[in-house]
């Protein structure tokens, strides 16, 4: 399911000598509610040169296809099309700006943490909203210079509210899904990382120098810890980090110059283990480039299933209704002082946290070791259509589909089928579970449960 999405600009953003960067807003939502032109920032950058690629660096993996799908023909510039053409979205806090953006094809993840110790602040709000990185002004930042004085400005004041006579500019672009269950995704998969390697300024260059230009598409490489830096070998180790179509992280490439430090994030890893996703932040002054890398080039974040596991609590729904309401965008969400805030549990608050990664509302920053808010500018009903598996579980219990067998079994009807769910003996432990469906037999939980695990899962913890 795809809807359109509507960018509405007072003006082009751009870069001149009288507004410095002025970056153009459209719609979004502050602690008061949605903003049509909202106006988060004003002030100067200590490092011009250092947002400006990073920004730049955003927008480029916004507007790339990094795998091209059989049969799919590719437009000229690097096999862009329409629906990659989103923009970056920018959350402001009080710790700083953070730009994030997804790839035309679900497999890359970037984000742009700039610190507020690098912004001279004359205004500063807090909030989300989408801004317009166009051609001309990915020009202008590319020849910007270090040292050089400019100003920064997140929307403008004056323009936050709409009028029937104001002029704007209007682009309305088709948004996938995909693009929104990747996001979803991605944080809740780093929420699962740990740190594996930290490489110092020449070995971080020398690794991402050393990556090749292109792979085939089902090329799956490991970076492991050798003499002087990281090697990529064919065969995963423990302690190795996973490089799915390695050329991906040339993105890092034009901000060589700027890196003082490249770190790897992953799950923990067994000889033999299956390709996962991995997230590398580079360090540059004053802020932080974090990449995050798909298990294959041919497989989207949005395809992991990795929040459905969080969402069969009946109860969850209700504790993140509570607990957004108590959000106010956050750089980071202390989970202790959100239980003691909302009367919650710490389980109760990380399974309500999920939800709300789930559907957009917050993020996860590995560097950090926690959440943060940034509830994507987005249409309400799109976000509820994010999980057809989660839908789909639902509809057998309430088709009443499932029936108990003899220990731990259930049949589950799906249509003209029968499969048989085995539950382990921790319920609570849905990635146990066992299902004869095909989906299961193909991915064996490794793409999250299928929606008769789900079904079953959630009919027990309904009757406990």
């Amino acid at each position: 399911m795809d809807y359109e999405l509507t960018y509405r600009y007072s003006a082009p953003s751009r870069v001149d000598e009288g507004a410095g960067l002025a970056l153009a807003t459209s719609g979004g939502f502050t602690p008061e509610g949605e903003a049509a032109r909202p106006y988060f920032f004003s002030g100067f950058m200590e490092r011009p040169d250092v947002v400006a690629a990073g920004v730049l660096a955003v927008a480029r993996v916004a507007r790339t296809r990094f795998y091209v799908p059989p049969g799919m023909v590719a437009t000229p510039g690097g096999g862009l099309t329409r629906i990659g053409m989103l923009d970056p979205v920018v959350t402001s806090t009080a710790e700083g700006l953070r730009f994030e953006s997804f790839s035309a094809c679900c497999g890359v993840y970037a984000r742009l943490d700039v610190e507020a110790s690098s912004l001279d602040a004359t205004y500063r709000a807090v909030g989300v909203t989408n801004v317009d990185v166009n051609q001309p002004l990915r020009a202008a930042l590319a020849s910007l210079r270090a040292g050089e004085p400019l100003h920064l400005g997140v929307g403008e004041e004056g323009l936050t509210a709409t009028t029937l006579d104001e002029e704007v500019t209007e682009e309305k672009v088709p948004l996938s899904l995909r693009w929104l269950k990747g996001f979803a995704e991605t944080q809740m998969l780093s929420s699962a990382m740990m740190p594996l390697h930290a490489l110092n300024t020449a070995q971080a260059r020398a690794f991402i120098r050393g990556l090749p230009r292109s792979s085939a598409t089902g090329t799956v490489m490991w970076a492991g810890r050798a003499v002087r830096g990281l090697r990529l070998g064919t065969r995963p180790a423990p302690g190795a980090a996973c490089v799915a179509g390695p050329e991906r992280l040339r993105v890092f490439e034009p901000l060589l110059h700027l890196m003082t430090s490249l770190e790897a994030y992953g799950p923990d890893v067994d000889a033999g283990g299956e390709p996962v996703a991995s997230l590398w932040v580079a360090r540059l002054p004053g802020a932080r480039l974090s990449v995050g890398l798909s298990p294959a080039k041919s497989r989207g974040f949005s395809g992991e299933g990795a929040v459905l596991a969080s969402l069969g609590d009946p109860r969850v729904e209700e504790d993140a209704d509570m607990l957004s309401a108590l959000l106010s965008f956050e750089p980071r969400i202390d989970t202790r002082l959100m239980a003691a805030r909302s009367g919650l549990a710490p389980d109760r608050v990380a399974g309500g946290l999920a939800l709300l990664a789930s559907s957009g509302q917050v993020g996860f920053d590995v560097t950090e070791g926690a959440y943060f808010h940034r509830p994507l500018p987005v249409r309400a009903d799109a976000l509820t259509a994010m999980h057809p598996r989660l839908a789909g579980a639902r509809t057998l219990i309430e088709r009443g589909a499932i029936t108990r067998e003899e220990g731990a079994r259930f049949r589950v009807s799906s249509g003209a089928n029968r499969y048989r769910v085995e539950v382990p003996a921790d319920p609570y432990a849905i990635g146990q579970y066992r299902c004869t469906c095909p989906w299961w037999m193909k991915h064996r939980g490794g793409r999250g449960p299928c929606k008769h695990v789900l079904a079953v899962s959630l009919l027990l913890k309904e009757e406990s």
